[in-house]
């Protein structure tokens, strides 16, 4: 009983730091929808605010409201989000118990720093299923971790990089990244925005600016500025979390490449495409699942890992900016991408010509030091690599900060 109370307190208290420090609330801007029942409840934890307007929390709650519209749920009634919750361990276990306690049955987390709070609050409530944005940590019952083949979109995005850097007659293309080598998942979007941008151009190279951080509004704006300014870099890409970078190419008379939405909104001057994430169509079968079969949630879900052919990355419409050769280029590496003909990180090589033509040929894949990755000819590195050990950068990328 003792234990029991303390647990309560602890809840009590969680719900308490909710209300006073981040936002914790069901979702006011949806209509409800008819057809829900009210007995299955979804939770979120967010990195930033539900209200963004673009960018990454903003791309995973369109997600999950586009998905339980489509299954009939109340987004009014059946979404409890906890926004604005940094990767600290105790704020996030404060806003899961918080969620725990309105009887949210899943609970999503989008940010990476959250794995291990979401590791031990499964083991902490069985009967809640847990899923985790970005992770590797996962267990056989209650527990998944989801992500995407997004490098096959950053390729695509390199496309047009490309193509606009020859436009331009200019071979410097900036990179805006939370982080680099440091973690797979940056470091393979780089890596495959690189090699799309030197499918089109291969004397191009690509100056990455690091953050150190997944989100920083000041620091995205500061980077953009310095690749800009200090080496003349005419398209601004971005792996971060807010349109910044591209509010700065856009004030710089440059241009970019957004990430997570489509940014042309936030810099209509400047917008070339953006890598985006349909998060729904995760959203939607997890969701679906838990509902329907939660004792088969990871048999049925388990640890996912969608592409171009689920229709879970691609890229937003090419802006009138982008040549025209473009459009025909993208669809023909989308194509081989989702036939399963070829893929990024291998050693074939895609070149495209001005009319946006393809020719292939065996390449060995090296890392910006000369090492060899995949030789000529070679099938592409596994996804244990491209999702965990990837920790070098490939010919082409410079390191600025």
């Amino acid at each position: 009983m003792k234990k029991l109370l303390t647990r309560l307190l602890g809840v009590a208290l969680a719900i308490g730091m909710c209300l006073g420090a981040v936002s914790c609330s069901n979702t006011s801007d949806k209509t409800e929808n008819n057809g829900s029942d009210g007995s299955f409840k979804v939770g979120a934890i967010y990195i930033n605010s539900q209200n963004d307007t673009s960018g990454y929390t903003f791309a995973h709650h369109n997600g999950i409201t586009k998905a339980m519209d489509s299954l009939g749920m109340s987004t009014k009634d059946d979404l409890f989000i906890v926004d604005n919750v940094p990767e600290d361990d105790e704020k996030v276990k404060a806003a899961i118990d918080t969620l725990a306690g309105k009887g949210c049955n899943i609970i999503f987390g989008i940010s990476f720093g959250y794995i291990n709070a979401f590791d031990e609050a499964a083991k902490e409530y069985p009967d809640i299923i847990f899923s985790h944005a970005t992770g590797y940590l996962s267990n056989d019952t209650n527990f998944n971790n989801y992500f995407g083949r997004i490098y096959q979109a950053r390729y695509l995005a390199g496309i047009a990089a490309g193509y606009k850097s020859v436009e331009l007659g200019n071979n410097n293309v900036g990179y805006v990244s939370a982080w680099g080598t440091e973690y797979a998942e940056t470091c393979s979007g780089i890596n495959a925005f690189t090699l799309g941008v030197q499918s089109v151009n291969p004397d191009a190279t690509v100056h990455v600016y690091e953050l150190q951080t997944w989100g920083d509004n000041e620091k995205e704006r500061q980077a953009a500025q310095i690749l800009i300014d200090t080496y003349d870099c005419c398209v601004i890409a971005q792996h971060c979390d807010s349109a910044q970078p591209q509010l700065v190419a856009a004030e710089k008379g440059v241009f970019g490449c957004g990430y997570n939405s489509d940014m042309s909104v936030d810099a209509p001057d400047a917008h070339l495409t953006a890598p985006v994430w349909n998060w729904n169509v995760y959203y939607q079968l997890a969701i679906e699942t838990a509902k329907n079969t939660p004792a088969d949630f990871m048999s049925k879900v388990g640890n996912y890992y969608g592409g171009l052919s689920e229709g879970f990355v691609d890229i937003s419409p090419l802006s009138d900016k982008v040549p025209a050769a473009a459009s025909t280029a993208i669809d023909t590496a989308r194509e081989y991408m989702v036939n399963g003909k070829w893929d990024v990180f291998s050693g074939v090589a895609l070149t495209f010509d001005a009319n946006g033509a393809c020719t292939s040929e065996d390449k060995a894949l090296k890392t910006n030091d000369g090492q060899e990755i995949v030789a000529a000819g070679g099938a592409s590195v596994d996804d244990g690599v491209i999702t965990g050990s990837m920790n070098y950068f490939v010919e082409g990328v410079v390191q600025e900060q």
